[in-house]
């Protein structure tokens, strides 16, 4: 099964797909932070939603 570009949401919320646009979308209106900001937390503490949330402040 391939993933539905046309989601709002991922399809796995506990985890944040910095690779697939629909996603970056999604998690940077959610935390309203950049695209970089988004990513530089990502790559600090990891790709769980929580872990990437409390980096954000949010």
């Amino acid at each position: 099964m391939t993933d539905d570009k046309t989601q709002r949401a991922p399809r796995d919320a506990e985890r944040v797909n910095v690779n697939e646009d629909y996603e970056v979308r999604y998690w940077t209106q959610k935390w309203s932070v950049s695209e970089q900001q988004l990513r530089d937390a990502v790559k600090r503490v990891g790709v769980m939603s929580k872990d990437v949330a409390k980096a954000l402040g949010k």
